[in-house]
């Protein structure tokens, strides 16, 4: 029932589409001049284009997964103040791309830097396709910029690191152990009012086997902390477990490569020229500010594109 209903959530969509099309074609045939009528059917053929370019990109997310809400961390990478910084310049840009897009956001647990910015932060991003998009920016991001934090005014180059897995719910089974959890409790940090910072109510769950370390700081109580907690943790092991899989069928072999070594999959460059680069599809732009203001649509659809070529390459 579950796949039927995914079926039909993909099937509806281009058949309502493919009906608005035909009323369209026929009532220019009758509009004959009536230029307010004209202009009403330019208006409709337009959201209709726009509808259609949601869809074909739908179109390219093949994994069951991609139709469910995701958590995205962002790690600040070595470097201090300046890479902080640059942490919560991502955040932002993914919390403005969410909004434009209609998505609800929520922050699960965020660490404050020493200084400036933040040295991590996880995010619930619900809505349809939320993981299906942001998939792809998972991966080494990299800054260069003269820093703020320079007296002297040199440019410098910062890193972080971008981790996004599916939200799971329950119909997806992910055994955890008890004996292979590590849990600890300890003092929310920043904001959030005398019981959030006097209380221990924050949650850190480690994994053992896998080594993977969720922690949730953003609800009241330390049960529902560690709820939240448990659920972010499904969810990494549920992605971690996929990667295997893939890794062993040589799925995402060249992408996992690059990411291990280190180099990047996106740069963004302020100074000494502006440009955003993606490293695995050449998708470029020069307006940097509004990629930093959340318009990374560009960027996302070409690698969805080049996911889909590669896909299509191994099938062949």
């Amino acid at each position: 029932m579950q796949r039927i209903k995914a079926l039909r959530a993909l099937i509806e969509p281009w058949e309502a589409l493919e009906r608005e099309t035909a009323d369209l074609i026929e009532l220019h045939e009758l509009a004959d001049g009536d230029e307010a009528m004209l202009a009403e059917l330019t208006a409709q053929t337009d959201e209709a284009l726009k509808r259609l370019d949601r869809l074909e990109l739908q179109a390219l997310m093949t994994d069951p997964d991609d139709v469910r809400g995701a958590y995205l961390t962002v790690h600040a990478g070595a470097g201090g103040t300046e890479s902080c910084d640059w942490a919560n310049m991502l955040l932002r840009m993914y919390v403005r791309f969410c909004e434009r897009r209609g998505f609800a956001v929520e922050i699960v647990e965020v660490t404050e830097g020493d200084e400036a910015g933040i040295r991590s932060v996880t995010l619930l991003i619900r809505g349809e396709y939320a993981y299906g998009y942001l998939k792809g920016e998972a991966g080494v991001h990299r800054l260069v910029r003269i820093s703020p934090f320079d007296a002297a005014r040199r440019r410098h180059t910062s890193f972080s690191a971008v981790d996004v897995s599916p939200e799971v719910d329950e119909s997806i089974e992910v055994e955890i152990r008890d004996e292979d959890l590590k849990i600890d409790t300890y003092r929310a940090s920043g904001a959030g009012g005398q019981h959030v910072n006097k209380t221990s109510s924050a949650v850190r769950i480690t994994h053992l086997p896998t080594g993977i370390v969720v922690q949730c700081q953003n609800e009241r109580s330390q049960h529902k902390n560690r709820a939240m907690a448990m659920k972010m943790l499904r969810s990494r092991l549920y992605q971690h477990f996929l990667d295997l899989q893939r890794q062993a069928l040589a799925a995402k072999e060249a992408e996992k490569k690059s990411i291990a070594w280190g180099s990047q999959i996106r740069s963004y460059v302020f100074q000494p020229y502006t440009l955003v680069k993606d490293q695995r599809t050449g998708e470029e732009t020069g307006n940097i500010q509004a990629v930093m203001d959340g318009e990374i649509d560009g960027l996302i659809e070409s690698v969805l594109k080049w996911r889909a070529g590669r896909l299509a390459a191994r099938t062949r």
